[in-house]
């Protein structure tokens, strides 16, 4: 039988995971990256990257990395050049780099007669067109602005965060930054210290999370078997509220939804510098008008500068949205991975969770190369496996969180939830066909209440 072959689009955390997976299981593949070399948009010379100066982790270092290769770091929490160097040694020390493509844009990808993939993509020297059994797209979740648009015109310097590099830029302005996320309070934390005055525009509430609690990293607390949602609830927002106090004395509105139903900002020095006077709270804005920015409550203010922190939405560019069985905000997938038809193209890294990591993604990789595996070697597996996402219920990714109903929230999971689902899809394809089918269905029946007789 003739040996198929993949192609991986994308050389960050998660195309780097996919090309990993691959060479483990000898499946053979191509890569393709638009940038120079590994590292995707932790990369801050790449021309897509929306990596900043003082950029680091949000999650701590031994919850990010990748098992088979930890960071050669002492930082709980490090900057992205010494992220950008772990990815180019985890590239060299499995013989990666040399499977990619580089300074190469893959511009469309169209479905062949005989079910496979054909390629198309721009070169340094040349076009290129390959046809490959099928197709993984890495090519990450944060690259495409989300820039909502506003009633008048700001005649001033208008940048959503993507084009933010360092607090340079902000020097002597008067800056106003829509939106608190995780960026948008690392950068107000960075003009502080440059721009002239600091406001933030905000619509909704948020949860404040330390990267320090009792001493540890935050999130390698509890590390253990995971608390049922409305427990860590109740116990984690009481926590925060010893650590950090009540944002809403800070002037955050109060959150409308409880705790990890929306991603949380890890991130406390933008309370520091709040109950310092540094930078005020402002409420969503109305309209602009020339500098000045008038808001929902009447108030307006001037600016130099407006930053818009309002995130990213998917982008998928080079195929198209019905292959991939797009729904609302985002592709409707199995596991975040698989598209309903099994058509061929597999998706990485369209998964977002507090904690998740890196690790989390190369899961991901495994389950795609079991299965990639199963289709050449155990075709009754692959047959059982596709048979069962068809007819069954998929397994329930929340962890029994209720998460806003928010574009960057419509790929979002419970990393727990998510691990297991995926662990056990793994092993469901390494079973016998009949024998996965058995346990699969003495689950269910365990699972239902018992019907006894009456006495």
């Amino acid at each position: 039988m003739q040996q198929q072959r993949y192609a991986v689009i994308g050389a960050g955390p998660s195309g780097l995971s996919a090309a990993r997976a691959l060479q483990k299981a000898g499946i053979a593949f191509d890569g393709y990256e638009a940038s120079r070399g590994v590292g995707g948009l932790w990369d801050i010379e790449n021309p897509r990257s929306t990596m900043y100066e003082s950029a680091h982790l949000i999650s701590s270092r031994t919850t990010t990395q990748f098992t088979e290769f930890p960071m050669d770091s002492t930082a709980d929490y490090p900057g992205h050049r010494t992220l950008m160097r772990y990815f180019r040694d985890y590239a060299d020390r499995f013989a990666l780099t040399e499977h990619f493509r580089f300074d190469t844009r893959v511009t469309g990808l169209e479905q062949t007669d005989d079910g496979g993939w054909m390629l198309r993509a721009e070169g340094p020297a040349s076009a290129i067109e390959a046809r490959y059994d099928g197709v993984i797209l890495a090519n990450g979740t944060l690259a495409e602005p989300n820039v909502p648009t506003f009633r008048g015109e700001f005649t001033g310097e208008l940048l959503h965060t993507s084009a933010y590099k360092s607090a340079g830029q902000l020097t002597g302005k008067r800056v106003l930054i829509i939106g608190a996320g995780n960026s948008g309070c690392d950068i107000a934390v960075d003009a502080v210290h440059h721009a002239a005055s600091v406001d933030m525009s905000v619509r909704r509430g948020y949860y404040f999370v330390p990267r320090y609690l009792f001493g540890r990293p935050s999130d390698t607390l509890n590390q253990g078997r995971p608390l049922p949602a409305r427990i860590k609830q109740f116990v984690d927002k009481r926590v925060l509220r010893a650590f950090t106090g009540d944002p809403v004395r800070f002037g955050f509105p109060e959150p409308d939804y409880r705790l990890y139903e929306s991603h949380p900002i890890v991130n406390t020095l933008i309370l520091n510098h709040l109950g310092q006077g540094d930078l005020a709270v402002r409420p969503d804005v109305e309209r602009f008008d020339g500098r000045t920015v008038h808001f929902r409550d009447g108030t307006s203010g001037e600016y130099d500068m407006v930053l818009l922190a309002t995130g990213y939405t998917l982008d998928y560019p080079f195929v198209s949205r019905d292959a991939l069985n797009w729904r609302g905000f985002s592709p409707r997938l199995f596991l975040n991975v698989f598209p309903p038809s099994f058509n061929g193209l597999y998706v990485m890294g369209m998964i977002e969770a507090s904690g998740i990591g890196w690790q989390g993604r190369y899961e991901q990789a495994e389950l795609i190369a079991e299965y990639l595996s199963a289709l050449q070697n155990r075709p009754a597996q692959a047959q059982e496996f596709r048979r069962r996402v068809a007819s069954q219920p998929w397994p329930d990714l929340t962890g029994g969180y209720h998460y806003l109903g928010l574009e960057r929230m419509s790929y979002y999971v419970n990393k727990d939830a998510y691990r297991r689902a995926v662990r056990e899809a793994r092993e469901s394809l390494r079973a016998h066909p009949r024998g996965a089918a058995d346990r699969a269905g003495a689950r269910r029946a365990a699972s239902r209440p018992s019907k006894r007789t009456p006495a």
